[in-house]
């Protein structure tokens, strides 16, 4: 299953600078591992040492969050759009 992940700025030096980029898998563990393999050291930055989502980044197939939605399990439908949204912080 081919689908299209949106990449944030901060994770572009991975890419060459692409803002989206394809992937593959059937669920969203599969598509970080073919990101991994096109573009080694992405899944680093979204994955922490346990090979867990990291807490704050969020990652959404189509419009869905995947936390609710089984996390590296999320099902990642063919043409479906993935984007990753590093969160922000910040305040006085």
């Amino acid at each position: 299953m081919s689908v299209k992940v949106r990449i944030p700025t901060i994770l572009r030096t991975y890419t060459g600078g692409q803002a989206e980029v394809t992937a593959e898998g059937t669920k969203l563990s599969e598509v970080i591992d073919s990101l991994e393999k096109d573009h080694p050291g992405i899944a680093a930055r979204v994955l922490d040492d346990q090979g867990k989502l990291r807490r704050f980044v969020n990652v959404y197939v189509n419009d869905d969050d995947v936390r609710f939605e089984g996390g590296l399990d999320a099902a990642t439908p063919d043409g479906a759009g993935i984007s990753i949204i590093p969160a922000v912080a910040g305040g006085c």
